[in-house]
Parts: C-alpha cells; structure tokens; sequence
C-alpha cells in the first residue's frame, strides 16, 4: 500500500467540475486581482465563523503581519508566544523590530502553557499570540483574562485552525484579531497561498484592508505603511467552491481521528493527541509521540506510510532566534515534544483500510 499524506488529488477530483469552472470565470473576466469573488469570499467566510469582518490576504504570514501592523506593533514592542510552533508565528513578530517572548507549552495540548504567560509580561508587552496547533485552540478563557488584566492585545495564529471551536465559538471569532491560512495542505486548502484576518472591530478591519493594499485610503493616496498583501481572484474563486464542502470535510477528519484513535488507545508506548474539553479541533494534524521516532519513520516509510514531523527544532534553539538569548533547557517540554511528536496522514479521506494498515504497522 502507498498512501497520500494529504490527498490534494483527491479531493480536487470530488469538486473537479465546480472549482474548474470557476477558475475559467476569472479567466474569461481577466478581473485577477481583487475581483469579485474576493467579496464573495470574504461574506461567506464572515458567515462561517461569525466574525463581523473577514478580510482576506495574501497568505498566512502576511495575515499576522497585518494582525500586528493594524495594532501598532513598533520595535522594541514584545509580544509573548509559543516556541513550539511554525516559524512564522515568530518570525513575523522579529520582522516589524519586535520581541518574541517564549512561554513553554501544555504537556497534553502542545499548545502555550497559560499559567506561565503573567511571569514573562513586561511594560514593554504589548500582545499574546496563541497559535491553535494541530487544529486546537489553547485555553482561550485563562489567556482573554491575563490580556485583559494587564491590556494586551490578542492575535490569535490558527493558521492550522480553521473551523475549530472554543467554548462553541470558531477560532475565527476569538481575540482582538484571528489569524488563517488557506495554504493547500491545510484544512481548508486553496491552489496557492492565501489567508485571512478575522476581527469583531470595525476600525481595525478597515485598517487591515487598507494595510494590505500598500496602506491607500484611496487609489495612489497612502494613509499607512502598507504591504502588497492580496488574496488573487484565482485562489478566492477556488476558496468559494471548497467553503461550500467544508463542514463536511470538518466532519470527516473528525472521524478519521476517532478512527485512528480507536485503533491505537491500547498501545502504552504511544501518546495520544488530547483534545480539551472545551475545544474542538480541525484536525489538521493527527500527531502521536514515540521513541525512536526517526527509526521508527524510515521503518513506515519502507512499507509505504508517509509521516512528517511538526516541528524537530523548537524556535529558541533555531539559529535566527540565538539574538533572544535562549538555552537548551529554557522550556524543555517544548524540547521533549519536538524529540518525541510525529504527524500520521491526515486528511478527509483517509480509508478504513488505510487505517488499519497504518496502526498495525505502527
């Protein structure tokens, strides 16, 4: 058996006819940028997640540049974080002359440890990025209160997210700002890059939009600092069809995690990803830890399971964060789990079969 990680092929095959002729729309309109299905989008995704404003960009790393821009993040600014994360959650804070601020994380979550965010916080503080790892949001309820006891701002990177639930609210709908990506392997994928910012204030989102277009309140008249940060009309034509299918694709990777999950509780050398109480997740990643992990992929791959690793290297042992000052040892639950985690294929459309072959080699 030889299965797919993430099954693109796939899935471009179920809405073949309906993604293909939108996409001929846009090319017999020529309207490739900022053209109507941007607007079309962003409704449906305001719709989606109950978000009074959804505005749209170029990708996941622009969304949280955008994110930080519309709240006035200037160098010197610290923002507090994870350091067990994609690299752009920090990346993007460093870029605007900012300073990471890392908090280990929940041993059962992966996500930011909570109770460990007041000891970090400064006057230099200025907001909290939690990012919603493999799908889950973190404990939103303990981080809304610290935020707002010591007036920070919260931008939440559920770049991996979309679609989860916190306390019967999506993900979107959380925080001062929420942060998507519509990169393809993601749960919902376009054909390219593209992303998305989620606000309940009307001000900040009209800021967002203005920011992405290179800051103009009017054509060629510039009222910020911007950036070129525009979802194309190709990616939002594709967006517009896959929206549609969505809950249901939601529904089908919650059952292949129950799935793999039933197939692999009574294996005591494995640990098993835990979803809060309070959440539910968009499973865009089903993640176990084990020893041996880089023997034990070169074994799965031998027989046809592909496997991946988010993430070997915390960000405070990477060599572009060495600046921060940070050890080994300084959060070593981050360094445990990224010693220890590896990622199953995961996608809507995993099989039974598939499963059975994947947790019996396992």
């Amino acid at each position: 058996m030889n299965i797919d990680f993430a099954n693109l092929q796939y899935q471009h095959n179920l809405y073949k006819d309906e993604i293909e002729e939108s996409l001929l729309k846009v090319a017999r309109k020529c309207n490739f940028i900022m053209g109507e299905d941007v607007q079309e989008l962003e409704k449906s995704l305001e719709i989606f997640t109950g978000a009074k404003y959804a505005v749209t960009c170029s990708n996941g790393t622009d969304a949280l540049l955008l994110a930080m821009m519309a709240l006035d993040i200037k160098p010197g600014d610290e923002i507090i974080t994870t350091p067990f994360t994609f690299i752009a959650t920090a990346e993007t804070i460093a870029f605007l002359g900012a300073k990471p601020v890392f908090v280990d994380i929940d041993e059962k979550t992966y996500n930011i440890d909570a109770s460990k965010i007041e000891k970090v916080i400064t006057n230099k503080t200025k907001a909290i990025i939690p990012v919603s790892l493999y799908g889950q949001p973190a404990a939103m309820d303990e981080i809304q209160t610290i935020a707002t006891k010591n007036n920070l701002k919260v931008i939440i990177d559920g770049a991996q997210s979309f679609g989860s639930t916190y306390s019967c609210k999506t993900d979107s709908n959380l925080g001062d700002i929420s942060t998507t990506s519509f990169f393809p392997a993601k749960p919902l994928g376009c054909y390219g890059d593209g992303g998305a910012v989620f606000t309940n204030n009307e001000e900040l989102a009209d800021k967002m939009k203005s920011l992405r277009l290179h800051g103009q309140s009017k054509r060629y008249h510039h009222k910020y600092i911007g950036m070129g940060g525009r979802l194309d009309t190709m990616q939002a034509a594709v967006l517009n069809v896959k929206l549609k299918y969505y809950p249901k694709d939601l529904a089908l990777r919650q059952e292949v995690a129950s799935k793999y999950t039933k197939a692999l509780e009574k294996k005591l050398n494995l640990v098993l990803p835990y979803v809060d109480e309070k959440s539910t997740s968009a499973w865009a990643q089903y993640s176990v830890r084990v020893k041996s992990r880089d023997e034990l992929q070169v074994k799965l791959k031998a027989v046809g399971i592909p496997t991946a690793v988010h993430y070997p290297m915390p960000l405070h042992l990477q060599e572009c964060f060495q600046y921060l000052g940070y050890k080994k040892g300084d959060f070593p639950i981050s360094e445990i789990i990224s010693d220890e985690i590896m990622s199953l294929p995961m996608n809507p459309y995993v099989t039974e079969e598939e499963i059975q072959y994947i947790c019996e080699n396992l």
